[in-house]
């Protein structure tokens, strides 16, 4: 087969690039620099090093309570997200009824607007607690419970469909020769069908962390950081930070770097240790 050229695939890739570029790696350098300043316009940027850094830690105690806040709630969305993503998936790749019907069903929640989730659950769980006198704000546990349910209701849908992909391409030619040595429903599941099935619980709890850790519109809609802002997760933090309180754009800026880096670095340790579980189909 005649290979293709160089000069051609400068041509066709070069608008990808030049995109890259100017809609992600300039700003992104350009803000991680910005961190290091005292600003309000990027023109009028003035050095302090690290004190933005410290001052993140220190003066702003909000920046550690939505770290832990943020941290509790990965863990367990991330967990009941999957559990529930792949135990939906197991009935649904069995012989039940309507099972496009259920999938269809299950799905469409992934695609409502973050904001619009947000406001159709606080209008429903308020409807609950204002039986006992309180709301959704009142206290900070109701909006952590709270945005673990929409997350879960948002979410499972779409990480079924992962899942039902992973188990349907599973060989029945394998699954067979563990009925024939005797292995019952549990030690098929167990066994076979969660070992190769493993790339999908890559990719599921990958977008599970990763969306977890950036969870930003649901929390603006359903508690707005409230009360005091102990339900305020890292993505909300930071933007109040940055646009709410002046004088401290330059921390704002400070917290979005450490956010990434404590994102990167949780995704990173995720997709090792869950690639390290795959097996070779």
């Amino acid at each position: 087969m005649q290979k293709m050229p160089l000069k051609y695939y400068v041509l066709f890739t070069l608008p990808t690039i030049l995109a890259f570029l100017i809609a992600f790696l300039i700003p992104f350098l350009a803000g991680i620099g910005l961190s290091f300043t005292e600003f309000t316009a990027v023109t009028d940027a003035e050095w302090v090093g690290f004190s933005n850094y410290i001052r993140a830690f220190t003066e702003d105690q909000t920046f550690v309570n939505a770290l832990i806040f943020t941290v509790k709630f990965a863990v367990v969305s991330v967990i009941l997200i999957n559990v529930f993503a792949f135990l939906l998936a197991v009935i649904l790749t069995r012989k039940v009824k309507a099972t496009n019907i259920f999938r269809t069903v299950f799905f469409m929640p992934n695609l409502i607007g973050g904001i619009i989730l947000g406001y159709i659950w606080q209008l429903l769980i308020n409807g609950i607690l204002i039986n006992f006198g309180v709301d959704i704000t009142f206290d900070a546990q109701y909006g952590f419970w709270g945005l673990i349910v929409l997350m879960n209701w948002q979410m499972v849908g779409y990480m079924m469909i992962i899942y039902i992909a992973g188990i349907q391409a599973i060989s029945p030619e394998l699954i067979e020769a563990a009925k024939i040595d005797g292995a019952n429903t549990w030690q098929i599941l167990k066994n076979v069908t969660i070992p190769m099935v493993m790339p999908a619980v890559t990719i599921c709890t990958f977008l599970t962390v990763a969306n977890s850790f950036k969870l930003f519109d649901q929390n603006l809609a359903l508690t707005a950081g409230a009360p005091d802002r102990a339900s305020a997760m890292l993505a909300l933090d930071i933007f109040t930070t940055f646009y709410n309180r002046n004088g401290y754009e330059g921390v704002g800026q400070a917290k979005a770097v450490l956010f990434f880096i404590i994102v990167a670095l949780i995704v990173l340790l995720q997709l090792r240790l869950t690639r390290t579980r795959e097996v070779e189909s």
